[in-house]
């Protein structure tokens, strides 16, 4: 077990993180470290669609994971949150009419898997876990669909959303993916969704590339839409891996870089069986059939043989309903 107190996991460090150990900064009360006040957790998605491309936006959850914590005190590492997103979502909780911790000062920590300004949903499942950690340290029970529209409200007022990530903070929410109308408030959200593809039977590879610099402009999407209509009928067909290579098509038109149409088509070449950009960039996801291990590696290695850091994962199933739920 390799320890590691929490704080800022750097993403090259990602495929440790699941065998990492966290330690207490503060000795231990009661069963209850002191200084914290609540732990909260998500995890990260890939793009299937893109909210700004026709209106409605889906994403895939994906096994990396997001902690993060509330404290009474300094942790020893300060999380990196130029977007001020952690400030941003307690303004968020403290607007929807909840109570805050008891604390003269708060203080948050983050550990996460999800490398940011990649397109993998980085931002959306910190603030699902730090609202999460929020109902920890308050006692405070909400569904789901109340910190899908805290954590919306928290993006747009960070400035880090084009429409508001509707989709990406119901897919670190839950497992499976689900069609969103991000106008809609999150409860009357949904409307198609999908089990998604079986960890037993996919893996995802993740190439990651230079951080992103900015967010496209809405207007960016407009001559697309055709692409993206294409990624709404696939998963209309319960086909995400399809949806999420003609979404990918569609965001190599929207960013107008030939070396994401180039990176995205070397996958499908060396045997995936679906690739495509994720967010508004940087980063590549490919599916890759998990019962021909010889196929991941060969596409590792061609990805690493072009200088990119990788990141093997897992899709997320939605979980299944207990007889009980159903009846």
């Amino acid at each position: 077990m390799i320890p590691f107190k929490l704080g800022i996991l750097e993403p090259q460090f990602g495929h440790l993180a699941k065998n990492i150990e966290v330690l207490p900064r503060c000795r231990v009360l009661g069963g209850k470290e002191l200084g914290l006040l609540g732990v909260g957790e998500a995890h990260g998605a890939c793009s299937l669609l893109h909210a700004a491309g026709i209106g409605y936006g889906a994403s895939l959850p994906l096994t990396l994971n997001t902690k993060v914590a509330l404290r009474d005190n300094p942790p020893k590492n300060e999380p990196d949150d130029p977007d001020n997103l952690l400030e941003s979502v307690l303004k968020s909780w403290e607007d929807a009419g909840h109570k805050s911790p008891d604390a003269e000062k708060l203080y948050w920590a983050v550990k996460s898997e999800i490398p940011p300004r990649q397109g993998l949903k980085s931002s959306s499942s910190v603030a699902i876990a730090a609202l999460r950690a929020l109902c920890a340290a308050t006692d405070t029970n909400l569904e789901n669909s109340e910190l899908v529209d805290m954590a919306t409200n928290a993006h747009f007022n960070a400035g880090i959303t084009i429409t508001g990530s509707k989709d990406d903070n119901w897919a670190v929410c839950e497992g499976g993916w689900k069609i969103v109308d991000p106008n809609l408030p999150a409860s009357e959200s949904v409307l198609f969704k999908g089990e998604g593809p079986s960890p037993e039977e996919w893996d995802v590879l993740i190439v990651l590339r230079e951080e992103r610099d900015s967010l496209p402009s809405a207007e960016d999407f407009t001559y697309h839409q055709q692409a993206f209509s294409k990624a709404l009928e696939a998963l209309q067909n319960q086909n995400p891996i399809m949806a999420m290579t003609w979404n990918g098509r569609a965001m190599c038109g929207v960013l107008n870089d030939n070396t994401n149409r180039r990176l995205t088509n070397d996958a499908m070449v060396n045997g995936g069986r679906g690739s495509g950009i994720s967010g508004s960039g940087n980063s590549i996801v490919v599916f890759s059939p998990a019962a021909s291990k010889p196929t991941l590696e060969r596409i590792a290695k061609w990805y690493e043989s072009k200088g990119f850091d990788l990141i093997i994962t897992k899709p997320l199933l939605a979980e299944e309903k207990s007889e009980d739920e159903d009846s």
